[in-house]
């Protein structure tokens, strides 16, 4: 299990966005796929506080639920890089 888990929806640009970023910047990830109904979307929303994707997790450093795909990604290239 890698400390990375993003959650995202099939389809989602903003989810694509952070997956070409990691997948660049080589790291280990293990990927949610959340419904498609934002009702379902208990899990991601434990999470974040919210039902939106892409959110993403990181143990190692302890983040829990960032959301907004631009923010991941600079976290990401400040982190990993």
């Amino acid at each position: 299990m890698a400390d990375i888990t993003l959650y995202e929806l099939p389809g989602c640009p903003y989810c694509a966005k952070v997956r070409t970023k990691l997948d660049e910047l080589e790291v280990d990830y293990d990927v949610i796929e959340v419904p498609r109904s934002h009702g379902d979307r208990t899990e991601v929303e434990r999470v974040s506080g919210q039902t939106g994707v892409p959110v993403i997790t990181d143990e190692a450093e302890g983040v829990e639920g960032m959301v907004e795909s631009t923010d991941i990604v600079e976290y990401l290239e400040e982190t990993y890089a």
